[in-house]
């Protein structure tokens, strides 16, 4: 009886030392703060993976550019250097106009459009993913952009010589087309550099207001709801390759999972951080009349640079989008 109780716990011991061998920890570097919904989002998947691999692969979240800072995570990602990254999408247009097809000013300015533009321009993204060794995973958007500044503005003249924040290739082109000066300024930089007058101005959802406490230093939103960005969560794709097909399943299936969840997320905390954004002293509003116009015609201008710059199939995206 005793040297069937060793027999059994030896078995045992193996068994976990085997599982513990398996078990494989992914580091997966994210740019924004933990207490921001997209990070809220990571830290789910992370779960989600972890059961559903039975802790093969155990993800373990590094929030704020505490690893990596948000412009290093994709190349992180791409060289292995992580397995696995978070990164809002649109801040790599400079690399393939079709990155920055979710930040075209005004051609997608609800959710309903979003889900719509992406699912025309999801094919041709992954691909382009897939040349640059990574592997989607989910993409979730963050709510529309609306404009911070730090006094009352009702016209493009009332921007003039503003430092404007740029995080990606529409927000830096949009500051030209303003008469505004762009300096680009990560998330987790943002409230140091408003602080110190190193921007006075940017464009972005409620959500990063509220994560970065402008109210301590700008005075005004404007809700011009100009696009709905998305950060999109990749696989470097020899680790990807590594994995068993229930492990990339398990992974798939809660990518599916957290993209349906977090987007319908993003939707449900929009209108909560404009009331927090007003609870705070700032003036909430909708744009002028010539504001939108205005903004109006950059969108234009803005549609058919990237047009042109994308080619064949932005065009094809494009149509694909208005087709629905």
């Amino acid at each position: 009886m005793r040297g069937s109780s060793v027999l059994f716990a030896s078995v045992a011991a193996a068994a976990i030392a085997t599982g513990a061998a398996r078990a494989e920890t992914w580091d997966m570097p994210l740019a924004y703060p933990a207490t921001n919904f997209h990070s809220e989002n990571a830290e789910q998947f992370a779960e989600c993976v972890r059961e559903g691999t039975d802790g093969e692969i155990d993800i373990v979240t590094h929030p704020n550019g505490s690893l990596f800072s948000g412009d290093d995570i994709k190349r992180a990602v791409q060289t292995g250097q992580a397995p696995i990254g978070e990164r809002l999408i649109s801040a790599h247009a400079n690399e393939n106009p079709l990155f920055g097809v979710d930040s075209i000013p005004f051609l997608a300015t609800s959710y309903e459009e979003s889900d719509k533009l992406w699912e025309a321009a999801r094919d041709k993204l992954e691909a382009v993913l897939e040349d640059q060794n990574l592997v989607y995973v989910y993409a979730v958007p963050w709510p529309p952009q609306g404009f911070y500044f730090k006094k009352e503005v009702n016209s493009v003249d009332d921007m003039q010589g503003i430092k404007f924040r740029a995080y990606n290739a529409a927000t830096a082109r949009i500051a030209e087309l303003a008469g505004m000066a762009p300096v680009q300024i990560e998330a987790a930089e943002l409230s140091q550099a408003l602080a110190t007058g190193v921007v006075e101005s940017f464009i972005s959802s409620g959500s990063t207001g509220v994560d970065s406490k402008v109210w301590e230093s700008l005075t005004h939103f404007y809700d011009v709801q100009a696009w709905l960005p998305r950060n999109v969560v990749f696989v470097n794709k020899d680790a990807w390759d590594g994995l068993d097909e229930a492990a990339q399943q398990a992974i798939t299936e809660c990518g599916d999972q957290i993209a349906a969840e977090g987007t319908s997320k993003s939707e449900e905390l929009s209108g909560g951080y404009l009331e927090t954004l007003a609870e705070n002293g700032m003036t909430v509003s909708p744009p002028s009349d010539q504001l939108r116009e205005e903004l109006a015609a950059f969108g234009k201008t803005m549609t058919d640079e990237w047009l042109e710059s994308a080619g064949e199939d932005g065009k094809a995206i494009i149509d694909a989008y208005r087709a629905q």
